[in-house]
């Protein structure tokens, strides 16, 4: 229990800080007008802006374990350069460009948001499960293999459980770093956390700015503290042995 604590703790100030936002921003700003960004409430923008993390970050993470998968067997380590340029040029162009792009062909809101997303996220994932399987010593697969598993249960229950942690780490890298970058998804519609943000620059108000980007970052730190308590959790739960499921 004492691993879940600090995610535990992160998320409830964030969630106080999304309550008492309204609050806070007089103290802060004595004396000024429009303090508060009044179009919708933070706890709302917070959980569509986790809605969009977590639907590109799903939909990301299983195409890019899957293409990990692949490219690690015999019969698909010919397309291990083609998958890995997909993956990069995903992370290389600028999420701006990719909304632009996507905008005329899935309109404005939600959907480029979440395409941009999903592109810019699949490599940290796709190197981190390459790094992990490949990590997994000859040895202890063949000590699997030699216990009577086929390949579908090699995989299932001694690589996967073995890389598990490399892989999280990966998926670790890419939400956090997606939950800023969901941000610019206000600039086409998608409402997220950055509304406030886009707003504050647009009017030159220093207070929005501030309550977006303390709440973004909040957030950020909330589930980058999620994922270290799961990481531990799976180092502990798996050995590195053969048929640790």
């Amino acid at each position: 229990m004492a691993i879940w604590r600090a995610p535990l703790t992160w998320l409830v100030i964030l969630l106080a800080s999304a309550g008492l936002m309204p609050d806070l921003m007089p103290v802060l700003f004595p004396g000024q007008a429009s303090l508060v960004y009044q179009r919708d409430s933070f706890l709302w923008l917070l959980q569509h802006h986790v809605m969009l993390v977590a639907a590109s970050a799903s939909v990301g993470t299983l195409l890019a374990i899957a293409g990990g998968i692949m490219v690690t067997r015999p019969w698909g380590r010919d397309f291990l350069p083609l998958v890995s340029q997909i993956a990069s040029i995903g992370q290389t162009v600028p999420p701006v460009a990719v909304l632009a792009l996507a905008v005329p062909v899935l309109g404005f809101g939600d959907g480029p948001t979440v395409m941009a997303l999903l592109l810019y996220g699949l490599l940290p994932v796709l190197r981190n499960t390459l790094a992990g399987l490949d990590s997994i010593p000859a040895a202890v697969t063949e000590a699997a293999r030699g216990m009577g598993m086929s390949s579908a249960q090699v995989l299932i229950k001694t690589e996967l459980p073995l890389a598990g942690r490399v892989i999280l780490a990966g998926i670790r890298t890419s939400v956090t770093i997606n939950i800023a970058t969901a941000a610019i998804g206000s600039t086409i519609g998608a409402r997220t956390l950055g509304d406030p943000v886009i707003a504050g620059l647009v009017n030159g108000n220093t207070a929005y700015v501030l309550e977006g980007a303390v709440l973004i970052g909040l957030l950020a730190i909330t589930t980058d503290s999620l994922f270290e308590a799961l990481e531990r959790f799976w180092a502990r739960r798996f050995s590195a042995t053969p048929g640790t499921v």
